[in-house]
């Protein structure tokens, strides 16, 4: 994405002045095609739009492919590497220390929803203000390709195995547990997956976005349900895994209430439904019936299901100080010997 040139030749700026150059990151190393980099693009297309600071903003990760992104966007940003799925508690512990910065974090459906299930449970349920995008591609992609947690029932790996349990929807999970903005989009639909992370900056609590992310290199074969698959008439070995072939992003526009079918190259589909126009995010109910019902339909639902505006942050239900609290000095967050001394006694 290059800069966006005014009428005059210099380049365009946002509301803070800054120009789209500022928000980019390092050259990926992700192979050529990866969903992954498309969200990465969409990222730095939506901070730049809504004109947030990049000093402020944090970038949290946990172990992946996917969890190797933020390299990729806004190198002017801090971030913290953490932890095979430990991200949440890196997560939590950044901003109740400093509350005023913007918080992203990215992970995978492995680091998301295998090893870190337990620590994305707490984090929903809490309702800390931050965006948590989880780059799904339905399979372990640094270590072989084996199938994660939301793989589909069906699916198939490359060695012909097929998947026999049902997956984890990771939305439905959220809605449930208490996140305040919960939606799904694909890589390839720029449009729609834009408008969605300029909604998740403006929003006050914990954004979880599934994004489904194409890996080109593990989960590219016939029966795959989730992403690309080598060309079949490729002159390197299907099983050759250290050869990956470079395929070009796949874009998809569609409008609300329609579905459409994505090729992927080797041919086969993926079914994907965006919501109507007069869809009510506010209805926890509905919004579990229609991610229940695009299942049961065979079908990728996308857009925004759920949004409650209402529900107080972890921040607020611990009636935490607006000013951040790695700003504090010594004396008022260390107890004094007497008050120390008197809860000592307390528990005696």
């Amino acid at each position: 994405m290059g800069t966006i040139p005014s009428s005059t030749g210099t380049p365009k700026t946002n509301n803070i002045g800054l120009t789209v150059v500022e928000y980019k990151g390092g050259k990926t190393t992700l192979c050529a095609g990866c969903g992954h980099n498309a969200i990465s693009e969409r990222i730095i297309d939506a901070m730049f739009e809504m004109g947030v600071d990049p000093t402020r903003v944090a970038k949290l990760s946990g172990i992946g492919c996917s969890s190797k992104s933020p390299a990729y966007f806004m190198s002017r940003s801090p971030s913290f590497n953490s932890v095979h799925g430990r991200m949440p508690s890196i997560a939590t512990g950044t901003l109740l220390a400093n509350q005023g910065l913007v918080a992203i974090g990215v992970s995978g459906d492995g680091d998301t929803a295998s090893i870190g299930i337990g620590q994305f449970v707490h984090l929903m349920r809490r309702n800390i203000p931050m965006i948590y995008i989880i780059e799904d591609n339905g399979v372990y992609g640094l270590t072989k390709g084996q199938f994660s947690a939301t793989a589909d029932l069906g699916s198939k790996l490359k060695t012909g195995v097929i998947n026999d349990l049902p997956p984890i929807d990771t939305c439905a999970l959220a809605i449930q547990l208490g996140a305040t903005f919960v939606g799904r989009s694909f890589s390839g639909d720029k449009k729609q997956l834009t408008a969605m992370l300029k909604a998740a900056i403006a929003h006050k609590g914990t954004v979880m976005l599934d994004v489904i992310s194409p890996c080109v290199t593990f989960n590219d074969h016939e029966g795959s349900t989730k992403s690309y698959k080598f060309t079949k008439d490729h002159e390197e070995p299907l099983h050759d895994i250290t050869f990956v072939p470079s395929f070009e992003e796949i874009d998809v526009e569609y409008a609300e209430g329609e579905t459409v079918d994505v090729t992927m190259h080797d041919g086969s589909r993926l079914r994907l439904h965006k919501l109507e126009e007069d869809y009510d995010p506010t209805n926890k109910i509905e919004a579990l019936r229609r991610v229940a019902q695009a299942h049961e339909d065979g079908e990728i639902l996308t857009g925004v299901f759920y949004i409650n505006t209402k529900q107080p942050t972890f921040m607020e239900l611990l009636n935490m100080t607006e000013e951040p609290l790695a700003t504090l000095p010594e004396e008022r967050v260390r107890p004094s010997r007497e008050v120390l001394a008197e809860c000592m006694e307390r528990l005696k």
